[in-house]
């Protein structure tokens, strides 16, 4: 038996994009799982590749409505035998324990003081990682926030980088990626970097119209992901996007500026379609790609985007930009099925003996 808890089956961010992978993988393998949310996406293919549990919230907020969440996972699980539960979302339930991201890192990372809310939430958070027999770091930044934070020993953690569908992102020819630009309506005489986010503040929306905005260089910088309440000169919205890998092949070059960012799929998602990355250091998929693949730059650091920008739009203009070996690129194997055989090892290990 599979079981997944997460709070939602849908298209929104990083960790409900990582299970959305793994119930395809799955799919392609006969296996049918269990997730366990509040919430489903009934229109998605995948939706009819799982046995949907839903815990009901009632409108609870916030960390209310996750410790709640926590509590009816935990009964359902003794109820239904539910072991080992892998937990995608912070709950005590969980036997695999994905970690991907610290509440205490947050916010280290933007300056914040925890809040009566961030502290329920780190404690639930703590139960998640503690009572589980293993923890799925998604990064070595969250494999030593785990070990900094919360003391979990390193013999419990591994290290498993998320994957990819490499079926859906990779690259195409350049005819291809001209059609698709013009589909967009992107210019052809400007270099275009790509900002997908679903949290603008986080990601560094306000740095990227800063430097990219309003630049007498031949630039413009496209948003995927939330709208957008700015306006720029070159700055454009795309709307929200379900057809990434289309838009990744439009653009020369995908930028994030994340001020905490535990992995960061679109990172590797970009460079698999043959875009490269201008990512800031720290981020944890800077781990994984090669030099040829990214362009790092220190977001503490004046100048050090515009220099890195800049070093994107020579090799733009000069043609040599876009990757030309995309998995060479990368430091790890992105398949599913690599990261699924390691997630089902865990689960067949941990069968025999449930909580």
């Amino acid at each position: 038996m599979i079981v997944f808890s997460n709070h939602a089956l849908r298209h929104s961010g990083g960790i409900e994009r990582y299970l959305l992978t793994l119930v395809d993988g799955l799919h392609r393998r006969g296996v049918r799982p269990t997730v366990v949310a509040r919430r489903f996406d009934a229109t998605l293919p995948e939706y009819g590749w799982v046995e949907p549990a839903r815990i009901r919230t009632w409108g609870l907020g916030g960390a209310l409505r996750d410790r709640w969440f926590d509590w009816r996972l935990r009964r359902l699980q003794r109820q239904r035998g539910w072991h080992p539960l892998i937990a995608l979302n912070q709950t005590g339930a969980a036997d695999i324990a994905v970690c991907g991201g610290t509440h205490p890192g947050y916010l280290a990372a933007i300056g914040k003081t925890a809040s009566w809310r961030d502290r329920l939430a780190i404690a639930l958070e703590r139960r998640h990682l503690e009572n589980a027999a293993v923890v799925i770091a998604h990064s070595g930044l969250m494999a030593s926030q785990v070990r900094a934070f919360y003391g979990i020993p390193a013999a419990k953690i591994e290290v498993l980088y998320p994957p990819v569908d490499t079926r859906r992102f990779h690259p195409v020819t350049a005819e291809q990626r001209l059609a698709q630009r013009r589909q967009l309506g992107l210019p052809t005489d400007r270099a275009v970097f790509l900002l997908a986010s679903t949290g603008h503040a986080r990601k560094g929306l306000d740095l990227l119209v800063q430097a990219l905005g309003h630049s007498e260089l031949p630039v413009l910088l496209v948003v995927a992901g939330r709208p957008v309440e700015v306006q720029a000169p070159n700055l454009r919205y795309l709307g929200y996007r379900t057809d990434m890998e289309d838009v990744y092949r439009a653009v020369d070059c995908t930028v994030m500026a994340s001020r905490y960012e535990p992995f960061g799929l679109v990172g590797v998602e970009s460079v698999l379609c043959g875009t490269p990355l201008i990512g800031a250091e720290g981020m944890g998929c800077m781990e994984v790609l090669g030099t040829e693949a990214a362009l790092p730059f220190r977001i503490d650091q004046a100048g050090s985007l515009d220099a890195a920008l800049a070093q994107a739009l020579a090799r733009w203009q000069q043609g040599t930009l876009a990757v030309a070996d995309p998995l060479a690129a990368l430091r790890y194997n992105p398949s599913v099925d690599a990261h699924l055989d390691r997630l089902l090892d865990w689960v067949a290990r941990l069968a025999p003996t449930p909580r």
